[in-house]
């Protein structure tokens, strides 16, 4: 039997735990939910397009 296939939009998870803010240099938290990664020190979610982060600060969107 194989194994069920990965979603298309799923994330790597090894990626996850080594990608940080580029902003504050630190981890991420991911919002699975909202498909991103949200960086508290920042203030910014850095969204997952089709499985890759895009880590551009301009790209983020701001959070409260």
């Amino acid at each position: 039997m194989s194994a069920p296939a990965e979603r298309p939009d799923a994330v790597d998870r090894k990626l996850l735990e080594i990608l940080v803010c580029p902003v504050t240099k630190e981890t991420l938290e991911f919002d699975a939910a909202r498909q991103e990664l949200i960086s508290r020190g920042a203030k910014l979610a850095y969204p997952i397009r089709d499985g890759i982060p895009i880590m551009l600060p301009e790209e983020a969107r701001r959070i409260g």
